[in-house]
């Protein structure tokens, strides 16, 4: 069996058309996974959602920006936070805008009752009985730090838990990355859109399974990145600045600025 890993697609079809192009020149797949973050923070949820809707066989989990997207959740800040901090309140009101303005495009294309339905997690057994989980941040959440590069082994131990799964999958963090922790091996097949320099490409994981066991190929996939930057400027999306420092490599992980 073939199947492609794909996660934090965050409203660009453009790059998962690209994405979707580059499967199917490898020959295709059967079966598609889908690890969250699907339509908040870029500029055509609909158009994803579209391309998403005609996959055979694809399975889906929500994200964090999922669950904003339906509860109208504002992540990491709240009014009594900007209340203590004015100097946050233009990240406040671009940020509520974002979201605003993704939750207005799903609601009228009658998609939310779907949106808010995914599951928070998937599971399937391979044919050789390796047990494969589908997770966005980690086993049990869909928030959170996520599982970073620069965690330690025990670190990452103490996130994946007592999962049941021998090959977790996890995004949220937009960094590919594949260790093995205490007999459980943890792969993410990074973001398709919105990624950490230096490598701007989206990408994702195709893995494939047999009777004697599994392989995953990373992939990298280029795209235009200037013409997300001009569709973000003609629908004049109220978050455009925050995207268009990603589409140019201008922001880091979190990770990264704490340490600066």
């Amino acid at each position: 069996m073939r199947l492609a890993l794909l996660s934090d697609i965050h409203g660009n079809s453009i790059a998962l058309q690209a994405a979707l192009k580059d499967i199917e020149a490898r020959g295709g797949v059967e079966a598609y996974w889908i690890l969250g973050d699907l339509v908040a923070l870029g500029h055509d949820p609909l158009g994803v959602l579209e391309l998403l809707r005609k996959l055979p066989n694809a399975a889906f989990i929500h994200g964090n920006t999922d669950r904003y997207v339906v509860t109208g959740e504002i992540p990491g800040l709240s009014p009594e936070i900007v209340q203590a901090d004015p100097k946050l309140l233009p990240a406040f009101i671009e940020i509520t805008r974002s979201f605003t303005w993704t939750h207005g495009a799903v609601a009228a294309a009658g998609r939310m009752d779907w949106l808010a339905a995914l599951p928070l997690d998937q599971r399937l057994v391979l044919p050789s009985g390796v047990r494969l989980l589908g997770v966005h941040a980690s086993p049990g959440t869909d928030d959170g730090v996520g599982m970073r590069p620069t965690m330690s082994d025990a670190e990452l131990a103490a996130l994946l838990g007592d999962c049941q799964a021998d090959l977790v999958c996890v995004g949220h963090t937009h960094w590919p990355q594949d260790r093995q922790v205490k007999g459980v091996r943890m792969v993410n097949p990074g973001s398709v859109s919105n990624p950490f320099p230096p490598d701007l490409r989206a990408s994702y994981v195709l893995l494939e399974a047999d009777e004697r066991g599994y392989r995953l190929e990373p992939r990298r996939v280029d795209y235009d990145h200037e013409a997300v930057i001009e569709e973000l400027q003609r629908t004049r999306h109220p978050g455009a600045d925050y995207i268009v420092r990603f589409m140019r490599g201008q922001n880091k992980p979190d990770w990264e600025r704490e340490e600066t």
